[in-house]
């Protein structure tokens, strides 16, 4: 997937948070660890956001183990470096051609 495709998925993503009711407060969070595609704010709960796109099959599949432990890794940095009393969850934003998804709270 090109840089161009991701960010436009990132785009349409945070549109639909918006639209939701989400406070965006951060987009491309990087870290030495890695990047938080999204943090939002609703309803007193941070969101820390991963997007991902695909055409062909479902985009959950491309969030692995791996990809988890630095997402978790990148949100441990930022709440050092950031202060807050909120909770927070981590969740899966899925971009195809058709439809936008949020599946809420995702862990391994």
């Amino acid at each position: 997937m090109s840089l161009k495709v991701g960010l436009e998925a990132e785009e349409k993503a945070s549109a639909y948070l918006k639209q939701e009711g989400y406070t965006i407060l951060a987009q491309n969070f990087h870290s030495k660890f890695g990047e938080i595609d999204i943090i939002a704010c609703k309803d007193t709960i941070l969101h820390f956001c991963e997007v991902k796109f695909s055409e062909s099959y479902d985009p959950i599949t491309r969030i692995t183990p791996s990809k988890m432990a630095k997402i978790i890794k990148t949100i441990n940095y930022y709440l050092l470096t950031h202060s807050t009393n909120l909770d927070y969850q981590i969740d899966a934003i899925l971009v195809t051609p058709k439809n936008i998804e949020i599946i809420k709270n995702i862990s391994y």
